[in-house]
């Protein structure tokens, strides 16, 4: 297999037509991957994301062509999944304040050109779900910047626009169905679709892990405070608290930070799941 890309998570190899995403321990906040690796992450993020997949097989096709079909060595956090032609738009819906789009709202009234009421405060739920997509930058490029809908029409035409904020509302719409009988609140998630080979619009990457999502503890949820969270804010959270400026090398993670971020990942995985991680 050939190495095609090492991002700040996944490895990505090429196998023939396929391609084969290798998901590791490592973990990153503010675009800069710690030195410090969690455990158990990778199989993690990948098996959650299988099993939402399954979930969500009737909303969207999805990359997978296998979970077995993969090197030994990287059993349980590696999967085979078709190449895909990228829409290059980061596609972000928002149920809740929360983040950047809290800042945005905070100093514009809107987040990608979405009017919001006045007066939320962190962690309001809003009217409804939003699609707040954002430009997807290379790596190293710098950081993604919001769009509106129009400048996603703009960039890929009106008619596919339209279908990635239809997919990503309804893929955030089932999710939270589906979490809220585990007690967690899905504030939002970013998903990334592609077109493969007979030119269908497919779910590629992860889905609804707690890398590309915002979880919280709903019964822990109020407005206007920190919710609980069960994602690696937990993680952003422990780095405010320090001197570190947000740029490259970050600060190695004490074992104690470690052991509670890896153990919110199991929280989220068993709760969602209903499975005992192992």
């Amino acid at each position: 297999m050939e190495l095609l890309h090492s991002g700040k998570v996944r490895d990505v190899y090429a196998d023939g037509e396929d391609i084969v995403l290798v998901a590791s321990d490592r973990i990153s906040i503010y675009d800069v991957i710690l030195p410090t690796p969690i455990p158990d992450k990778g199989k993690i993020l990948t098996q959650l994301s299988l099993w939402w997949f399954d979930q969500l097989a009737d909303v969207v096709p999805n990359h997978i062509v296998s979970a077995t079909d993969v090197p030994a060595d990287w059993s349980g956090r590696a999967v085979r999944v078709k190449r895909l032609q990228m829409v290059m738009v980061e596609c972000i819906a928002r149920g809740y304040l929360a983040g950047s789009g809290l800042k945005t709202y905070q100093q514009d009234g809107a987040i990608c050109g979405v009017e919001l009421p006045p007066g939320l405060t962190e962690a309001s739920k809003l009217p409804e779900p939003i699609f707040t997509p954002t430009t997807k930058e290379p790596p190293g490029a710098g950081h993604d910047e919001n769009m509106t809908l129009a400048e996603v029409e703009t960039k890929v035409g009106a008619e596919l626009a339209a279908e990635l904020k239809r997919i990503t509302l309804e893929v955030y719409r089932r999710g939270s169905e589906v979490a809220d009988r585990s007690g967690i609140i899905i504030a939002d998630t970013k998903i990334e679709l592609g077109f493969d080979a007979q030119q269908r619009l497919t779910l590629g990457d992860e889905l609804l892990t707690p890398d590309s999502s915002r979880f919280w503890a709903a019964d822990e949820w109020q407005p206007g405070k920190a919710p609980r969270y069960l994602d690696k804010q937990f993680l952003r959270n422990w780095s405010a608290q320090s001197d570190w400026d947000r740029t490259a090398p970050g600060p190695e993670v004490p074992e104690d930070v470690v052991e509670a971020t890896r153990n919110v990942y199991v929280e989220v995985y068993e709760r969602l799941t209903g499975d005992k991680w192992s």
